[in-house]
């Protein structure tokens, strides 16, 4: 067996792993790909004779490629038109298949790539490779140009921004199935009261329309707010809508569709058995791009 083929075996071997280090660090399934592809370009052009880690060696190649994408967007000044979701990973309710397992490992859900999109480049790379992945500072300071200690305060930074923004989901899915059902119900049967039993009272819910124009306001906070405006959708919705039970990221959501056109993706995150976080995609490009044929 030649050098080539093992280590294109080699590469193979921790694929998933480096697809789901790029998708937390840029929060885009297409771009993960892109980092995946550069990384694997990188060590077939490298002398590897020396690596005796080719996993850690990966895992540092791919956040130097995503660190170098962040700061790409940065420097283009790439601001959406209000709120921008993270790509979601959409599976069927019973669970997702063995791809989205790996790409999911560890609970990533929506609420918690909103947050990491909010990081300084380095911040997210530091907390993202040391606090999901295990990486020792002193391999993660050569990566964003600064000594092992200048990169651990980096992920602190995160971590409070992290703590204090994204909140643990329950991890009990028939729980959150059951806070999300009866949030759905009380919104179809119109019931304010009943919305607002299930709802946090610091609740968010955000709305991505891409560069459609606006259906409702691109974020709510505050339980009150948030039930007004699912009873809003629910009465402007009209018929025709066919919602399908989902997980989104791991977490119960709902995907909708018109004519057999993705028209909404609802992810939401329940903590404390209520409704902390409500995420919408709904831009009509993204939409049309997403693979839902799992979900028939």
């Amino acid at each position: 067996m030649n050098e080539n083929h093992l280590l294109a075996e080699g590469f193979e071997a921790n694929r998933g792993h480096l697809r789901a280090v790029a998708y937390r660090m840029l929060g885009s399934l297409s771009e993960a790909d892109d980092a995946v592809q550069e990384a694997w370009l990188r060590l077939s052009r490298s002398d590897t004779g020396a690596v005796e880690n080719l996993g850690g060696w990966l895992t540092t190649v791919v956040g130097r490629v995503c660190l170098d994408m962040l700061r790409s967007r940065t420097a283009r000044r790439e601001e959406p038109l209000g709120v921008r979701l993270p790509d979601p990973v959409i599976s069927r309710a019973s669970g997702p298949g063995p791809e989205d397992q790996a790409l999911l490992a560890d609970s990533v859900g929506l609420a918690l790539l909103v947050v990491l999109e909010t990081l300084a480049p380095a911040e997210r790379l530091a907390f993202v490779l040391h606090d999901l992945f295990a990486v020792p500072f002193d391999e993660i300071a050569p990566i964003v140009d600064r000594t092992p200690a200048a990169a651990r305060q980096l992920a602190s930074r995160a971590r409070r921004r992290v703590r204090g923004a994204a909140p643990v989901p329950d991890a009990d899915l028939a729980r959150q199935r059951e806070v999300v059902g009866a949030f759905l119900a009380a919104a179809r049967d119109g019931d304010f009261e009943g919305l607002i039993a299930v709802l946090d009272p610091d609740v968010v819910l955000r709305a991505d329309y891409g560069s459609a124009p606006a259906r409702a306001p691109r974020e709510v906070r505050g339980a009150a707010a948030v039930a007004d405006q699912a009873l809003t959708f629910s009465r402007l919705s009209g018929p025709g809508l066919h919602a399908r039970p989902a997980l989104v990221n791991g977490a119960v959501g709902v995907v909708s569709s018109r004519e057999g056109r993705p028209y909404s993706v609802l992810a939401f995150t329940v903590a404390d058995g209520r409704i902390v976080a409500v995420d919408i995609l709904a831009d009509p490009e993204r939409l049309s791009g997403l693979d839902l044929a799992d979900l028939d």
